[in-house]
């Protein structure tokens, strides 16, 4: 059977991730301008490929003076390091709807191996005739992993940011 490509439905996907910000809150954000495809095997998913990449001054946390952080050399350094990219390597099925997508993540021109949980529906029509693929993907990652150091101490000790970042990934497909 031949793979087919789908593209990332903008209106249907998020790209989100999470962060512990003073030890116990989470600040979430996402990235707003990105391209992501799945090179779909109708054979089975794990022979698929899936690709993103998004523009690190995208970055969106709902504050502007953060967001101007987070573009900054303490962390994207967005301005030497135009985008965030990941490249599948291999997909693994736990079980029906159940998989482990491994792949290349690059952060900050750093590229290092991630693992995701991944549920995938299967192909689905859409009311209006269309294929559509949804995909949900979640990890952890350690953000120092890609030089994104910066952290502040509290005075009731701990630190100001944790060091891993969840990612999560809601994401439909046409």
């Amino acid at each position: 059977m031949e793979n087919k490509v789908f593209k990332a439905d903008k209106a249907h996907t998020n790209i989100g991730f999470n962060v512990k910000h003073m030890m116990f809150s989470k600040v979430r954000g996402n990235f707003e301008d990105y391209e992501a495809q799945i090179e779909l095997s109708r054979e089975a998913f794990e022979k698929s490929k899936l690709q993103f990449k998004a523009i690190a001054q995208s970055i969106n946390t709902n504050n502007k003076d953060r967001d101007n952080h987070l573009r900054s050399a303490d962390f994207f350094n967005s301005e030497a390091n135009k985008h965030i990219a990941f490249e599948s390597t291999k997909i693994t099925k736990k079980n029906e709807n159940d998989y482990v997508v491994e792949g290349d993540l690059t952060i900050n021109g750093i590229t290092k191996p991630v693992q995701l949980e991944a549920e995938y529906s299967r192909i689905e029509q859409d009311p209006w005739g269309n294929e559509r693929v949804i995909l949900g993907m979640k990890g952890k990652i350690n953000r120092e992993e890609w030089g994104m150091t910066y952290n502040s101490t509290l005075e009731t000790g701990g630190v100001l940011l944790g060091k891993d970042v969840v990612l999560e990934i809601e994401s439909q497909y046409v």
